[in-house]
């Protein structure tokens, strides 16, 4: 009887066993075929289908006035699609009718064409053809099977070199960026990026979403058959802070020198907003773009960066940050006259001023509009060597503007306290050198443009940026950059009275005669950097502004080997003071050249 009923009880576990089982099939199948009915349809149609990616264009690029500087156009791809089997000869034949029309080797073609095949799916031949390529190669697609043309977005720059150093370029994606951006599926290892400038700082904006020829797939992947597309979505736009007559004005200026090299920032005193950003040597923004072969030597193109990375002596300029030393510790009389021979006799040296004859007797006024040197030799003196680098760390020199934008040097400020942590001596002849802005003292243009616009503003450092706004597609705006202010100088009001002033007469009656405008109060200070290398450099910083009205530019100018600031540079920020000023001017300007610092 017992085993009967162990029997018995080991049937109904059985069948309660199987009826569960059952309820669980049954669970399953509802939340197959009902509730994730349309997910795993999804993936199925994903395991059959591919996808060969079509390039979204890139978002626009404009200036403040809507000058178009970066844009896409259509631009077009030969594809190979592997339907069926290919034999050498017919990749011989093809690879031999392609090449005569493309930039791509025979053996590299015939490379390509194998690989499509071994690995079933389309692979690219060439990109970006010629309007003459595409044309002729159209003719062969009805020779050839399984070659097509597959129209995509190019990014263009109608401008060529304009602006280069602040725009950025694109390029083909890395091996390391396509390690980090592999998850993402708007990218592809055929994707182009922004590699610099605003092209890669604002890279995910700009990407927009690829579009795409779908492919259906055997289930090893091979290619059955082309099927419909998938439109693409073009990324956002950005607005810089940029002129764009602004910086016409200061590309065509720089390269009129004939030097080949410098820089011009242009600043508006009132927010920190970059109004022109020149930098040369530049380069042609489409040499990245242009179709395989034909970009030429690319390690030949200029990248240093004048504005941010060009580090020189300030020279003559510095001596706007020695004269607000000097009035606010109390240093100078402005009645007073020192004697300008040519020269200064330190002792054991002799230090010269640039006019060989002299300036004679000259007080603070004249001192500052002819730029004397034996005038800022006995005033550094007297002002001292501590306070001059104290002051200049308070106009922030000797550390980056913080313009966001890669590399930025610090320059360095030369002085005293840095030579004592270093256990070295100072000397007489360091203070005089450190007068006139000469010896170790090293700015960028970026931060004597900061230091003008202080002097313009009264005080204020307002961060540098050049991003106005970033707007999509719908016509918000998903990024606004906002004035951030990053330090004040509290100076007395006498000392900003008689430094303006002096920097007026530079412009009216001194060595930056040839930067004055009519119709308007230019403030300037000209400077010319000893090379011990060759021709020496030339600087130019000024404000500008109408009336009573705050100032609404800021510019310096360096031009290397350009020898003298009133010569070289001065003109160039007249010109660029001009174009900001286009509106309000109405009468033309007084144009002269005086020889000089």
């Amino acid at each position: 009887m017992i085993e009967k009923q162990l029997s018995h009880n080991r049937l109904n576990f059985l069948k309660i066993s199987v009826y569960f089982l059952s309820f669980l099939f049954v669970l399953k199948i509802v939340n197959l075929q009902i509730l994730r009915h349309d997910h795993y349809k999804g993936v199925a149609e994903r395991n059959k289908t591919k996808i060969i990616s079509q390039t979204a264009s890139r978002g626009r690029i404009f200036t403040k006035d809507k000058v178009l500087v970066a844009g896409s156009r259509p631009s077009f791809s030969l594809v190979y699609f592997p339907i069926g089997g290919i034999s050498a000869q017919y990749a011989e034949y093809l690879a031999g009718s392609l090449s005569k029309y493309l930039d791509v080797s025979l053996e590299e073609i015939k490379k390509k064409l194998f690989l499509a095949v071994k690995r079933g799916t389309p692979v690219r031949i060439a990109e970006n053809l010629s309007d003459h390529s595409m044309f002729l190669i159209s003719e062969l697609k009805t020779v050839y099977q399984g070659i097509n043309i597959i129209t995509e977005a190019r990014r263009f720059y109608p401008k060529n070199s304009f602006l280069s150093h602040l725009i950025g370029y694109i390029g083909k994606i890395s091996p390391g960026e396509w390690k980090y951006l592999r998850n993402d599926k708007n990218y592809s290892m055929d994707s182009y990026i922004g590699k610099t400038g605003v092209e890669k700082r604002f890279e995910k904006e700009l990407k927009g979403k690829d579009g795409g020829v779908y492919l259906e797939v055997d289930s090893k992947g091979r290619l059955m058959q082309i099927l419909e597309g998938k439109k693409s979505v073009r990324g956002s736009n950005i607005y810089l802070t940029i002129d764009s007559k602004v910086q016409v004005a200061a590309e065509e200026g720089l390269r009129a020198t004939g030097s080949g090299s410098g820089a011009v920032v242009a600043v508006n005193p009132r927010n920190g907003a970059i109004l022109a950003f020149a930098s040369l040597p530049d380069f042609d923004l489409n040499a990245f773009v242009r179709r395989a072969g034909a970009n030429g030597n690319l390690k030949n193109i200029k990248e240093f960066n004048y504005a941010t990375q060009g580090t020189f002596p300030p020279a003559s300029t510095f001596k706007i940050i020695v004269a607000a030393a000097a009035l606010e510790t109390g240093k100078i009389d402005l009645k007073e006259k020192i004697f300008c021979p040519g020269y200064f006799d330190a002792g054991s040296r002799v230090f010269k001023c640039w006019k060989k004859e002299g300036h004679g007797l000259t007080d603070f006024y004249e001192g500052m509009t002819h730029s004397c040197d034996v005038y800022y030799y006995n005033i550094g003196i007297r002002t001292g060597p501590l306070n001059i680098e104290k002051y200049a760390k308070i106009f922030r020199l000797g550390v980056p503007t913080g313009i966001n934008m890669p590399h930025e040097k610090s320059g360095n400020v030369f002085g005293p306290s840095r030579r004592a942590k270093k256990k070295s001596y100072w000397f007489i002849g360091d203070t005089l050198n450190l007068s006139i802005g000469q010896g170790e003292m090293l700015v960028t243009p970026v931060q004597m443009a900061q230091v003008i616009a202080a002097v313009a503003n009264k005080g204020k450092f307002w961060q540098p940026y050049y991003i106005d706004e970033v707007v999509n597609l719908k016509g918000y705006k998903t990024f606004e950059s906002k004035p951030k202010l990053l330090s004040n100088i509290n100076l007395k009001k006498s000392t900003w009275i008689h430094l303006r002033e002096s920097l007026k007469k530079v412009v009216l009656q001194g060595t930056g005669y040839s930067a004055r405008i009519k119709g308007a109060d230019v403030y300037g200070k000209t400077g010319t950097a000893q090379n011990p290398h060759g021709e020496d450099h030339a600087w130019f910083v000024a404000f500008a502004q109408i009336d009573d009205n705050p100032s609404e530019i800021a510019v310096c100018v360096l031009v290397e080997h350009g020898e003298h600031g009133s010569s070289a540079a001065a003109p160039i920020a007249r010109r660029v003071i001009e174009a900001a000023l286009r509106h309000k001017l109405t009468k033309p300007p007084v144009r002269r050249q005086v020889a000089g610092q």
